[in-house]
């Protein structure tokens, strides 16, 4: 470079660029603007960083016959309360929860011939819970939302697509440790959880800055894991809602959440991408981590 810029300087530059502007950059090594620009653009270290992307990414779409879901079947008509009519939206309820359009759309016209209002039957279904299970607090619980059939069938219908997804992506491996999973289970081996099973931020950090080929370069990076992992998170759930990923994968989400509050935006473009995402999930993230309030102070300098 003109300037003969040392190879010290050139990272202390790439270090900086990382929580300051480029103005701020110049002012604090003393160098001009435009060497400064210059030695972050040749670096290549504030563009999408692809590797990272390769590896946080799920598997494409696989169509064929065995992933296509089964040709479903009507379950069977069941004497549950004695009520015929409690009887039956329960049973229609099992209709709709297949997930299947054409058994949804056959369950919501039978549902038509049921003479008491939906919701008077809620209340019966809820007292005869009640009635049969005395002394247990939650046995009314399960009675809630039972005259909502059109939003159970919106999320059945989300669930089947959701698990359609799942066998396209993963056929029989959706459970199985994604290439993601390994590297956070090997960047993290040999750091020890506290009492509860988390590691610490700062030990995270160290083992994930130790890997800077998988860093992510940009906000958009970030972004692109977060969705990654939460979208894993979902399919998987889809088909078991008890399945959790390894605590690793977790300490790496809340890793590249962090690092929102740290990578400063290329444009105010990625700046306000960051800011609607955050909007969007605010009481998710809040719940999830103490950091959310780091990132309007980096998107605005």
């Amino acid at each position: 470079m003109k300037q003969g810029v040392s190879a010290e300087t050139r990272q202390r530059v790439l270090d900086l660029r990382r929580r300051h502007s480029l103005r701020e950059v110049a002012e604090m090594t003393g160098l001009p603007l435009g060497t400064v620009k210059t030695v972050c653009s040749r670096s290549g270290a504030f563009r999408d960083n692809h590797a990272h992307r390769t590896l946080f990414s799920l598997p494409p779409m696989r169509h064929s016959s065995q992933t296509l879901p089964a040709k479903p079947e009507l379950p069977p008509q069941q004497k549950v309360t004695g009520d015929k009519e409690i009887d039956a939206v329960l049973w229609l309820r099992q209709v709709i929860s297949t997930g299947q359009a054409g058994l949804i759309e056959k369950a919501f016209q039978a549902a038509k011939k049921i003479k008491t209002p939906l919701d008077q039957l809620e209340k019966r279904y809820r007292d005869w819970l009640t009635k049969n299970q005395p002394g247990n607090l939650f046995a009314a619980l399960s009675s809630f939302d039972f005259s909502d059939l059109k939003g159970l069938a919106k999320k059945s219908i989300e669930k089947a697509a959701r698990q359609h997804e799942a066998r396209s992506r993963f056929g029989d491996d959706l459970f199985a440790l994604t290439p993601a999973e390994l590297f956070c289970e090997k960047a993290l081996d040999g750091v020890t959880p506290d009492r509860i099973g988390f590691i610490a931020d700062d030990d995270a950090d160290r083992c994930f800055m130790a890997h800077p080929d998988l860093l992510p370069n940009t906000l958009a990076d970030c972004l692109h894991e977060i969705a990654y992992w939460d979208e894993l998170s979902s399919l998987r759930y889809s088909v078991d809602s008890y399945c959790d990923g390894p605590p690793e994968a977790y300490t790496r989400r809340c890793f590249a959440f962090r690092m929102l509050g740290r990578i400063r935006p290329r444009s105010k473009d990625e700046a306000m991408d960051v800011l609607r995402w955050l909007l969007d999930t605010k009481q998710e993230q809040a719940d999830q981590n103490a950091d959310t309030d780091t990132i309007p102070s980096n998107l605005i300098g």
